[in-house]
């Protein structure tokens, strides 16, 4: 992937693409190519991963017996009032699935593969299946020419304008957030998920990785229903999942549709380029930084996707760097990204479907 770092022309000819700020994007470049390797260093500690992942399964676990409990002394009220909180540690415990699948939790391969497939049946995410989809992410980010697998889809200017009214109808729709994040996110993880769906379904392996965890979820969800009922477990579980879908849906399209990121054609795409410029820099509070296993530090992660969470931080601090050479994202200037929808191949930008209806008149 990183070859073309090598090809005098391939880095030539991106910098002739680039608007204004090339030089910018040259040092960028430059950067993520002597960083890389020292990022190895900053590897998976198993005492630490073992400490992080009881420290985070251990109230998982005890907000939903309370949350079922209530449910089932019909306290509704407090079980919802906990859902919250409860989503938050979910998402926490996907990230740990999510390091897992890079092999960064554990040093051990094995380790990281039986964690992964334990936490899924948590997350409903088949953990083989998911783990195969997102490397292929990791290795495309960026790239116009390998889109489509294990990211938000994004359509050009151009492939907009030729497409179809009803094409252009979906993708709209697509691209809104209540139709994304609000719907689109707890489906996804409900019952999309449960489907093996275009390439999982010639894929054995991604065969095998869903339906085994559909397997896996009637068993771990039977039993307590079986026990204490239906009402308390779909009152306690599916109102938090549905929260944690809302949470790793934002963050996932925060991290790479942002005003200023990366997209390149064939030849001219550059991994270590498009791990930093595509991938964001999400500044969020403590807190929030907790409950998202740092995974706000996007850049780092696709620089170096074999460091796990907990030592993102501590690369951040030790390349301050790091700190201005990705775009910088707040909460609240997290709200303006949703209205940015068509990647300008001409201006070499994202833009809004207002501001593409804007140009397209005065290009008349």
């Amino acid at each position: 992937m990183s070859s073309n770092v090598s090809k005098p022309h391939s880095h030539q000819s991106s910098a002739n693409s680039r608007p204004a700020g090339q030089s910018a994007a040259i040092d960028t470049r430059a950067l993520a190519v002597r960083l890389s390797p020292l990022l190895k260093a900053y590897g998976a500690d198993t005492k630490r991963s073992l400490l992080q992942l009881a420290l985070t399964i251990v109230p998982f676990f005890a907000l939903l017996v309370i949350m079922a409990v209530a449910a089932a002394h019909q306290l509704f009220w407090l079980s919802l009032l906990l859902a919250a909180p409860t989503a938050g540690l979910l998402v926490r415990l996907f990230i740990f699935q999510h390091d897992c699948g890079h092999g960064a939790y554990f040093p051990s391969r094995t380790a990281n593969d039986i964690l992964g497939r334990i936490i899924s049946v948590l997350t409903f995410t088949p953990y083989d299946q998911w783990k195969r989809s997102h490397a292929y992410h990791h290795a495309a980010s960026g790239d116009l020419d390998r889109r489509g697998q294990g990211d938000v889809v994004v359509m050009t200017t151009r492939e907009y304008k030729a497409a179809p009214r009803l094409r252009r109808l979906g993708y709209r729709l697509y691209r809104n957030p209540i139709i994304m994040i609000a719907l689109g996110a707890p489906v996804n993880f409900l019952l999309l998920q449960r489907l093996p769906l275009g390439r999982a379904f010639r894929d054995r392996l991604s065969m095998r990785s869903i339906m085994g965890l559909n397997l896996a979820l009637l068993i771990a969800f039977g039993l307590p229903i079986a026990m204490i009922g239906v009402w308390p477990v779909l009152t306690a579980y599916l109102p938090m999942l549905i929260i944690a879908a809302w949470i790793g849906g934002w963050l996932f399209y925060i991290q790479h549709q942002f005003e200023g990121t990366y997209w390149e054609r064939g030849e001219n795409w550059n991994f270590h380029q498009a791990a930093i410029e595509s991938s964001s820099y999400f500044v969020l509070p403590p807190v929030l930084r907790w409950f998202t296993g740092n995974i706000g530090l996007h850049h780092i992660h696709h620089l170096c996707s074999k460091i796990p969470n907990y030592r993102l931080q501590a690369c951040l601090d030790a390349f301050p760097e790091l700190r201005n050479v990705a775009k910088r994202i707040t909460l609240r200037g997290s709200l303006k990204c949703w209205r940015l929808a068509l990647w300008d191949e001409d201006r070499r930008r994202l833009v809004s479907f207002r501001e593409y209806g804007r140009q397209k008149l005065l290009s008349k």
